[in-house]
């Protein structure tokens, strides 16, 4: 995967998340914003619901199943989902069907 087409996905996955965030915590669409950690906008519902809508896409876009929630990635400081820009990187490895 390219990374447009990377951060294109986790763009659309912030577009559904935050209309279900108070407005001083919705994600703002940069590669700097953080997802995950104690400055991150994210509770545990929000994680969940963002990363359900990211693997819809992203399965759309490989062609395949994809199984993003992975708690060691989430809890991890710099982890895939510490920031957009390291999640679009995680998702440009990702292999296609």
């Amino acid at each position: 995967m390219k990374r447009d087409e990377a951060l294109r996905l986790v763009y659309e996955a912030i577009d559904i998340v935050n209309p279900q965030l108070p407005a001083a915590r919705r994600l703002a669409k940069s590669p700097d914003t953080i997802l995950v950690g104690p400055a991150g906008s994210l509770d545990s519902l929000g994680i969940i619901n963002f990363v359900v809508s990211l693997e819809e896409r992203v399965t759309d876009a490989v062609g395949a199943p994809v199984q993003l929630f992975d708690e060691a990635a989430l809890l991890e400081e710099n982890g895939a989902f510490a920031t957009v820009d390291t999640l679009s990187r995680f998702l440009e490895g990702l292999p296609r069907a």
